[in-house]
């Protein structure tokens, strides 16, 4: 088996599924960390700040910091600005803690309902119509819609919920304009990822649990892949599709 020098992992159903922590999915951090291997959580959560993710992944037993996580809100403030030499970048938000502290805690950003340069949307369990209407709005009036991940439903606990990909559609219907996604499957994120800890394709491996996201994300990045089944996708589902590089169980059957 090829040795990887670099992972990127994803979390709910890989890690943990809601509040259960998945043991195995632990120890196979905990490996990698004994082996010295780069690693990078690489969630498509908005909902929460990297400081918040450390803090959930502690309470499953992973002790790491911010410098290894990477989620869409990270993606997206980079993406925008390394695209836009011209401060500031007016944006309209929808979102949770996660999106907004990490764009507006940058000066480059300045949030604004009126004559946004971009509407970025991620996920919200609040959202409003009026959030929408003003949405819809700016989009109409030249905003680039950027959405921070196309995940249509959220597993939690027992039934699958609408996710942010079910709330752009929403906004792309009414505005006339689709998307620009940022998160996985995209290929940008996998790519501002391995930036962040200068690492080749060829050295590393997405893990995750979803066949439509983190395996997709590894196809389009052209990353290989590790599909675990603690999750969404299950053998069966693997029927007459793309097969992942490796397929496990669990991540105890994966050696390093």
């Amino acid at each position: 088996m090829k040795d990887y020098q670099a992972y990127l992992i994803d979390l709910d159903g890989t890690i943990y599924r809601g509040e259960d922590t998945i043991e195995s999915g632990v120890r196979f951090v905990k490996r990698l960390i004994q082996k010295g291997k780069d690693y990078l959580f690489l969630t498509n959560n908005t909902t929460r700040t990297p400081q918040m993710v450390v803090d959930k992944l502690k309470g499953h037993g992973i002790v790491t910091d911010k410098d290894h996580v990477y989620t869409p809100s990270m993606a997206t403030a980079e993406y925008l600005l390394s695209h836009n030499p011209k401060r500031p970048v007016g944006v309209y938000i929808i979102g949770q803690i996660g999106l907004w502290t990490e764009i507006l805690q940058r000066p480059e950003f300045e949030y604004r309902e009126d004559q946004p340069d971009y509407v970025i949307v991620g996920m919200d369990t609040d959202l409003t119509y009026n959030k929408v209407r003003v949405a819809t709005r700016a989009i109409r009036n030249g905003a680039k819609f950027i959405g921070t991940n196309a995940d249509l439903n959220l597993p939690l606990g027992d039934e699958l919920i609408p996710g942010n990909g079910s709330q752009c559609a929403m906004i792309a219907v009414a505005s006339g304009q689709e998307p620009f996604y940022i998160g996985k499957p995209e290929a940008i994120i996998v790519d501002m990822a391995l930036k962040k800890i200068n690492r080749q394709k060829s050295e590393s491996l997405i893990v995750g649990d979803n066949y439509q996201t983190d395996i997709s994300a590894g196809f389009n990045s052209q990353v290989d892949q590790l599909l675990t089944l603690t999750g969404v996708t299950q053998r069966a589902d693997l029927q007459d599709k793309r097969q992942p590089t490796i397929v496990v169980n669990d991540l105890d059957e994966y050696e390093l």
